[in-house]
């Protein structure tokens, strides 16, 4: 990740990596670059493209319509700087949970954050940690029912669907949201004792810087240079038809995967001509599909004349998602090369041998494909794809429930992923005008801290009690 840290793309180190290592392995390196590579990145664009496309062109829908900024204005006059640190949490909570991208959040939020704060006296060093607790911890992995692609990830491996272990994943969002603004409250009356203020004026980086969108695109779903595109409305909505949409995509969502789906004969599937697959590798997909399908469609019919160029907007969305399913599918494509390497079944004797169970052996290999990739869903892809099915085998012979595994696998994902190389923080930090230096110690204890005390909850609840 060092050279992506500084700008190189994903698409190009992704497969000279991949040769490099079969090339110490005495391996083939065509072979290996069009019989593993490419299947196995070809394998993830087929299986969630629907899911970036469709979730880029939400979160950009609902910027252009003045959404967000209605939301982010609302939580502003209802909270105002007194609890600015608790305004952009919610805020950011609010629009992630509802399908919009965390890059479309950062770019709204951090101007509403930066006057929040500056209005309250708030150091400006916090601000990247509450926005990281708002848009990146509990509704990426925790909350049930969140349409993120970490959340999907999962689904085809578990036969599950975003939806899996609620009870377990209630809990650990609490987790992460107490402790988060636990911190964040100390660390505002530490500072408040010391006589600190908002402190200097940074610039802010933009959305189209080239350094920023090779590691934002390989972090998550969105292309932040595409925010720049398109024409943003004169004048936001009402705050209920703001939040509708969000609340359409998690209610649809709900009906469709627990309800609706499982309603109908979906045997044909196992025919050959349909890929041989099932209603529970595929219905979690076809659900959060359908449920941000949902979100447009009911922002369109809402906000339909506060779109100046609809085609625009909707030619940015869809555009934002193409570079970020195919860097992480190329990251898919690095860890298909490696898993088949002959040294891999050392790592995988490793992983499988540590104490704990299957749930131990999950965490800790998602945690460290997640910090080494810097990106939640190529870390945990490559670790699922690889040792997936023999997780499967594991929980079946001990009665665990593959939900179980499903949720400590994306809470997994959002931990380590949050290392300084990350792009989902080098951003934040950018576009709120912070360094790494200032504000990446309160990121950690947010956004690292906070899931792993989460994970460790459910594990210890999952396997006591099982999933709920």
């Amino acid at each position: 990740m060092a050279l992506a840290f500084r700008g190189w793309t994903i698409l190009l180190l992704a497969p000279a990596a991949a040769l490099i290592a079969a090339a110490f392995s005495g391996e083939p390196l065509l072979a290996h670059w069009t019989q593993t590579f490419m299947p196995a990145a070809a394998g993830f664009v087929a299986q969630f493209f629907p899911l970036f496309l469709l979730g880029a062109l939400f979160g950009k829908l609902m910027d252009d319509s003045g959404s967000v900024t209605a939301i982010a204005d609302f939580m502003t006059e209802k909270l105002g700087p007194s609890r600015a640190v608790l305004a952009v949490v919610l805020a950011g909570a609010l629009v992630t949970y509802g399908g919009v991208s965390l890059f479309v959040a950062f770019f709204v939020i951090a101007p509403m954050g930066l006057a929040l704060f500056r209005a309250g006296a708030v150091p400006r060093r916090l601000l990247p940690a509450a926005i990281a607790l708002g848009t990146s911890t509990f509704t990426m992995s925790a909350l049930p029912g969140t349409p993120s692609i970490q959340n999907a990830i999962p689904m085809p491996f578990f036969g599950t669907t975003a939806f899996a272990a609620p009870g377990l994943g209630v809990i650990a969002a609490v987790v992460m949201f107490g402790f988060g603004m636990w911190w964040l409250s100390f660390r505002v009356k530490q500072a408040a004792a010391k006589g600190e203020g908002f402190g200097g004026e940074e610039e802010a980086a933009g959305p189209g810087e080239v350094a920023l969108r090779e590691l934002a695109t390989t972090a998550r779903e969105f292309d932040p240079s595409e925010i720049e595109h398109g024409e943003k409305a004169s004048t936001a909505p009402s705050i209920a038809v703001a939040v509708l949409p969000l609340i359409v995509v998690v209610i649809v969502n709900l009906i469709l995967s627990q309800f609706v789906l499982p309603s109908f004969d979906f045997s044909f599937l196992e025919l050959p001509e349909w890929g041989g697959t099932s209603l529970t590798a595929v219905g979690g997909v076809w659900a959060v599909a359908l449920a941000l399908f949902s979100g447009i469609i009911v922002l369109l019919a809402f906000s339909f004349r506060r779109l100046p160029t609809l085609r625009d907007s909707m030619d940015a969305g869809s555009n934002a998602s193409v570079l970020p399913i195919m860097s992480v599918a190329s990251l898919v494509g690095f860890g298909a090369v490696v898993a088949a390497l002959p040294a891999f079944q050392l790592v995988q004797d490793w992983v499988l041998g540590i104490g704990g169970g299957p749930l131990v052996s999950l965490a800790v290999a998602t945690n460290i494909l997640s910090a080494l990739t810097g990106s939640a869903s190529g870390g945990m892809t490559i670790a699922l794809e690889a040792l997936g099915p023999t997780f499967m085998e594991l929980a079946g012979q001990i009665g665990l429930d593959p939900s179980v595994l499903h949720r400590v696998a994306v809470i997994s994902s959002g931990t380590l992923d949050s290392l300084p190389h990350n792009g989902a923080v080098v951003t934040m930090l950018a576009v709120c005008g912070c360094s790494h230096k200032d504000s990446y110690f309160d990121v950690v204890m947010v956004g690292v801290v906070s899931a792993m005390l989460a994970l460790i909850t459910v594990i210890v609840l999952g396997s006591m009690v099982g999933s709920f």
